[in-house]
């Protein structure tokens, strides 16, 4: 007997310790591919650089003939996923997921990998095509869809950037002590009344000029601005750099986790493209099967061997099955320019895909029930492991609003430069100067009241961001266990809808031969054409529905799979 484990038990064992944060170090783009993973001559390919340019250009390059013996089979047969590790020279392991999808049709194998990877230095593969209409289309297949997205995908891009941006606040958290450098000169003139050191007040004149490091040296007084500066709270040069490390480590795992998101779109939109092209491949046999109907019943009835009444029945079944056509025309533009959207390219070019026979995907082997996939997904998740450091971050602020009472802020300050004033308007007796001063003071804000405020509203910080984890988790236990069933079901819906397609044909024939010899009744042929267009839809739709769910299953654990 299984027992199940609570998501908080989960939770608990995860813990919310383990607050180290990743070394600081730019995002590299650093893809690597193997030999048979290198595009194949006919292609036409989307530029690499084309996110962080804004073109949509297709690069279009010579496209011989297709084997004609590949369009009886499915395009891709296997798509793999596998887990590899390496570690940087100053120790940081970073773990990287390659998806592999292998091509029947082409023999062509394409890699996807370097989560951390900006832009691709080589294309992806597709071929060209033509639409009805002749306008160009461009043929890829899920291979090429995967790896575009992964390349040219603007949120993508950004999350990545947006990784760049945090390891900055790093290096300028932990520069916080570093002193600053001036360089100034002022000029002073007085007139009238003022008042020296001893309380007397009296009348003069005077100028005074100051230039070299720091500014606004007048009197006796040190430079106001001084030339070389630093003044900082210590606490926030001991819990600032710690603060944005952590935050610099949210990032990595959160573009980590718009990169599976990414993926997972483009896959959903190539299969629902596949799902539009085949539809309307189901539309156009039924049409055709209608058409045939309909002259046999137009000759019937010419000759008298039939009604006219069933003539005008199938003309009205002929003009929905070509209404039931457009839209399914209609679907395939709607799902190629959705498709557009997420690999960045222009929506009015047609995409097609490389699926001349729907075919179920094998990505992940069903092993256990789905608590072992929901502990997987909350072990691998990339969204659980930023939502960790963002509580860690909130750990640390807390803890720097609890010692800011204690520890002082600091003020060095260090000029040199030359000054020099007389009476009147007189600029004499100049010479050099230096000054240095060094300061440190406590701070109570608002008489105690300001601190308790501070650390009140950092707490709550800390509570949200550990509530917002056990949330994530009980959504990624939730989408682990739906994918799960999903993957398990339609599983099963596939062998039924086979079987379905297989009588519905058998169907079709007995009953077209049975009115080509005139020995049935139309409304049965056209009963027979109605179930085969419905078994080949739901057929359809199992296939495309099952690869969808491993596709979901797959993001919903991480993009992991066990060999």
């Amino acid at each position: 007997m299984t027992q199940r484990v609570p998501v908080s038990l989960l939770a608990l064992a995860i813990g919310f310790s383990g607050c180290a944060a990743v070394p600081a170090k730019s995002v590299r783009n650093e893809r690597s591919r193997p030999e048979s993973a290198a595009p194949v001559a006919h292609t036409a390919t989307f530029s690499g650089t084309a996110a962080a340019s804004g073109d949509r250009s297709l690069t279009v390059m010579d496209v011989p003939s297709q084997d004609e013996t590949s369009k009886n089979k499915a395009s891709l047969s296997s798509v793999a996923l596998e887990q590899s590790e390496t570690e940087t020279p100053d120790g940081e392991k970073i773990s990287t997921v390659s998806m592999m999808v292998t091509s029947n049709a082409t023999d062509e194998t394409l890699t996807i990998d370097s989560p951390n990877s900006a832009e691709s230095d080589q294309p992806a593969s597709g071929s060209i095509a033509s639409s009805e209409t002749g306008a160009e289309a461009y043929s890829l297949n899920l291979g090429n869809v995967l790896y575009l997205a992964d390349a040219q995908n603007p949120n993508v891009a950004v999350a990545r950037e947006r990784i760049n941006d945090a390891y900055a606040r790093v290096e300028r958290a932990k520069t916080l002590w570093v002193p600053s450098l001036r360089a100034g000169l002022n000029y002073n003139h007085h007139e009238g009344a003022i008042q020296d050191v001893a309380g007397t007040v009296f009348n003069t004149t005077r100028s005074s000029f100051y230039g070299g490091m720091g500014a606004n040296a007048v009197g006796a007084g040190s430079p106001a601005v001084p030339g070389v500066v630093a003044q900082f709270h210590l606490t926030d040069a001991v819990f600032q750099p710690k603060i944005a490390s952590h935050q610099a480590s949210a990032r990595r795992y959160g573009a980590t986790a718009a990169r599976n998101d990414t993926l997972r779109d483009a896959a959903v939109a190539y299969l629902e493209l596949v799902r539009a092209e085949h539809a309307e491949a189901i539309a156009r046999e039924a049409l055709a099967n209608t058409e045939k109907l309909t002259d046999l019943t137009q000759q019937y009835a010419e000759t008298g061997q039939g009604l006219q009444s069933d003539h005008e029945r199938l003309k009205t079944e002929l003009a929905l099955r070509q209404e039931e056509l457009i839209t399914r025309k209609e679907s395939v533009q709607v799902a190629s320019a959705r498709l557009a959207q997420v690999l960045h390219a222009d929506p009015t070019v047609l995409i097609q895909t490389n699926e001349p026979a729907i075919a179920p995907l094998q990505i992940i082997n069903l092993e256990g029930g789905a608590a072992s996939y929901v502990a997987t997904g909350l072990s691998r998740r990339p969204e659980l492991a930023e939502q960790k450091h963002l509580v860690c971050e909130a750990v640390e602020r807390l803890r720097r609003e609890k010692y800011a009472p204690l520890v002082p802020s600091v003020l060095l300050g260090m000029s040199y430069g030359g000054q020099g004033g007389g009476v009147g308007n007189s600029i004499i007796n100049t010479d050099d100067r230096w000054d240095a001063d060094a300061g440190a003071y406590w701070e109570i804000r608002n008489l105690g009241f300001g601190e308790q405020a501070a650390r009140n509203e950092t707490a709550s910080l800390q509570r949200q961001a550990q509530m917002r984890k056990i949330a994530i988790m009980d959504n990624v236990a939730r989408e682990v266990t739906e994918a799960h069933a999903q993957v398990t079901r339609r599983k099963e819906r596939i062998e039924l809808t086979e079987r379905g397609v297989e009588f519905a044909i058998r169907s079709y024939t007995l009953n077209l031969e049975r009115i080509e010899n005139a020995q049935g009744l139309p409304i049965e042929t056209l009963q027979s054409i109605h179930a085969l267009a419905t078994a080949q839809r739901a057929y359809l739709n199992a296939v495309v529905d099952y690869n969808i769910a491993q596709f979901e299953l797959s993001r919903a654990i991480g993009w992991f799979v066990q060999s």
